[in-house]
């Protein structure tokens, strides 16, 4: 992890030194709010504490730290991997050496696989404009910018075609991800993040590449110094988020939550859905970014990565990893009400009121709601039309608080199941 060795002290050191902001980003960078809580901050001294000799995680324990205090920057990047799912917290420090090393051989081999096809993969380069034409033909000018390497022979193979076509766009976007951040100064650290995003729309050409992927890859390739074990948290974060990227040429996957947004603020706030109904919002369109990136632009990084923990904590499910990786031997919280303590808050209620685990809704749609109560005032006074609803909320960049903001998406979740099981 790319990171500058500062002390923890219990006033709340300067954590945005994990992640350094070119100096001539500083004014255009929004501020971090997040700092660690001595006693609430999941430390590595807590952390550490929480394995047992031969390595068991005590999660309920370290859910609880999480959601109140969020994950000291020197460790998230082992703790992202049992929120998850990559690891189960009941193996041992022997079984996940075992798994990982695994894990590290299987995306070499994916790798290779993808180098032989196309070799600038691996080279410590990346590919910024389109190397083939849509009927698979080289693009023979394309050899100067992409590191002298070009298509020699028109591409039959549907599947190696539909690959080839997206691999400059991802170039394009890794060039403009985290631009402010020094970690990116080093053309390595871009390459290394389009070997992944490159490696993954190899690997799951039904959904393919879409803009924004890059938003959420970015932070695994600044936690993880391994490459293999940044793709393997990125695959795991995109089991979550994958259907929001699927798009049809009639709809997008995100509008399932954006459907359910609509229901929640319909239910919670009448009025306010009223009012946006009547500017022709009511398909929340304009929240569309929020969902898809998880609130990367609304954040300042540091906080960004604090809200996503909050909601992994809070959405996390035991079975995860044995959901995952396919296996029987899943355990069943109504046969075993210890086991609920090991769920994260939201993901309890669900479970508590017998709804089956599989439900559509994520915490982030609530943290969508509690961010259009925030300025809910605001929109129903100045809000004349969707440029004013954008406009208004994007003034939000920098202002908004984590913490709060998860804790109010909580209350709105509870007042909408209450209202919701009443209809």
């Amino acid at each position: 992890m790319y990171w500058c060795p500062f002390m923890w002290r219990s006033g709340g050191e300067d954590l945005q030194g994990f992640y350094p902001v070119r100096p001539e980003c500083l004014p255009d960078v929004p501020r971090t709010r997040f700092k660690s809580r001595a006693g609430k901050t999941l430390s590595a001294r807590r952390w550490h504490a929480a394995f047992t000799e031969d390595g068991h995680l005590d999660m309920e324990k370290v859910l609880r730290r999480i959601q109140r205090g969020g994950i000291h920057p020197s460790i998230k990047g082992a703790v992202w991997e049992f929120l998850l799912g990559c690891y189960d917290p009941d193996s041992t420090f022997d079984e996940r050496t075992k798994l990982r090393n695994l894990r590290r051989e299987q995306y070499a081999a994916w790798k290779q696989e993808c180098k032989t096809m196309v070799p600038v993969v691996g080279s410590g380069k990346y590919i910024t404009m389109a190397v083939v034409s849509q009927n698979g033909e080289p693009i023979d000018e394309s050899s100067v910018e992409n590191q002298g390497w070009l298509v020699k022979d028109t591409v039959r193979d549907e599947r190696v075609l539909q690959w080839m076509l997206s691999l400059h766009q991802i170039g394009l976007d890794v060039a403009r991800t985290d631009r402010y951040l020094s970690f990116y100064e080093d053309g390595g650290n871009q390459s290394k993040l389009w070997d992944v995003l490159a490696i993954y729309t190899w690997l799951n050409l039904d959904i393919g590449y879409v803009q924004g992927m890059n938003d959420i890859c970015s932070p695994m390739i600044i936690l993880f110094e391994d490459e293999a074990d940044a793709f393997w948290c990125f695959e795991r974060a995109m089991r979550r988020l994958r259907e929001n990227f699927r798009a049809t040429a009639t709809s997008m996957g995100v509008q399932t939550q954006l459907g359910v947004l609509s229901q929640v603020i319909k239910t919670v706030d009448p009025r306010l859905h009223q009012h946006l109904e009547d500017l022709d919002g009511g398909e929340y369109l304009f929240a569309i970014r929020m969902l898809m990136v998880l609130f990367r632009r609304e954040f300042s990084f540091l906080d960004s990565l604090y809200l996503w923990e909050l909601m992994w904590a809070m959405e996390y499910n035991p079975n995860m990893f044995a959901t995952y990786e396919e296996l029987e031997n899943r355990s069943n919280a109504a046969d075993d009400p210890k086991l609920l303590k090991r769920y994260g808050k939201f993901e309890r209620k669900y479970v508590n009121s017998g709804k089956n685990e599989r439900h559509s809704n994520t915490i982030a749609v609530f943290v969508v709601a509690s961010v259009l109560q925030t300025k809910n005032k605001r929109l129903l006074k100045e809000a004349k039309g969707l440029d004013d609803v954008v406009q208004i909320l994007g003034d939000i960049a920098g202002n908004l608080d984590a913490r709060k903001a998860c804790k109010e998406a909580l209350k709105i979740h509870e007042k909408f199941l209450k209202k919701a099981n009443r209809q």
